[in-house]
């Protein structure tokens, strides 16, 4: 595995052809005192540029699956690879800086900062990226722009819709370019009508290079993606692909 280097956040950039993978998982296991096991033996890859659904019932362990993914929590057993990173072998410092770098996070409340314009929301994201304020500002307002929501950058949360709130926490999440985006019920707390938008969003965000990962309990959203892993009593069962239905 290759160790965790100082690399410029903003510009994205094409993965080779002998890239690793984004995510690679090996015997994952999570168990919880008690002897609560909430993950069992979870392999899984994730290829750059992948589009996925990870979706199973309430308690079936994906939230864990996402933790672990997402480097917010350590396996009790097995390996995890984010980027070509072994987990494993860094500092809770260092991990923090691969999350940084590497893996954007939505989530279905959004998480934005109240008082706040949508465009200061979006550069926060950047926060630790070593960039100037001007900077992190400017590159808050192409991602804003990416989204479709150049005409509300000043507005602050308050004044947007749940659907407009989801799109800025987006645009926050890839402002850096990351390698992973792991989107946690994007369209749970939306209407039909903003949720659809919102899928349409990660879409588009896919086809132009974007690798991410949707963690759902919607099997209906699940089905609309061209990859599905299915999560059940912290087994995963099933691991389809089928031809990418629009959305």
């Amino acid at each position: 595995m290759s160790t965790l280097q100082d690399t410029p956040q903003g510009a994205s950039q094409g993965a080779p052809e002998d890239a690793p993978p984004v995510v690679a998982l090996a015997g994952v296991t999570k168990e919880y005192p008690g002897g609560v096991a909430a993950l069992r033996g979870i392999d899984l890859t994730v290829a750059s540029g992948e589009l996925l659904a990870i979706v199973g019932p309430s308690g079936s362990g994906k939230s864990t699956l996402l933790h672990i993914v997402g480097t917010l929590d350590r396996p009790t057993a097995g390996s995890v690879a984010i980027a070509g990173h072994d987990v494993a072998a860094l500092t809770d410092r260092s991990l923090s800086a691969l999350r940084a770098r590497h893996i954007g996070f939505v989530f279905q409340a959004f998480h934005l900062v109240p008082g706040v314009s949508a465009r200061d929301n979006v550069a926060e994201g950047l926060l630790y990226s070593g960039l100037s304020r001007a900077e992190r500002r400017r590159r808050a307002a192409y991602a804003l722009e990416r989204v479709g929501l150049a005409d509300r950058m000043g507005h602050r949360p308050h004044e947007l819709s749940g659907g407009q709130k989801q799109r800025v926490a987006i645009a926050r999440a890839v402002v850096g370019e990351p390698d992973l985006l792991l989107a946690d019920e994007p369209t749970g707390a939306l209407d039909t009508e903003s949720g659809e938008t919102v899928m349409a969003l990660l879409h588009d965000l896919n086809a132009e290079g974007a690798t991410i990962a949707v963690i759902t309990h919607d099997t209906e959203i699940a089905g609309r993606l061209p990859r599905q892993v299915r999560i059940r009593d912290g087994r995963l069962v099933a691991d389809t692909r089928g031809a990418e239905v629009a959305a």
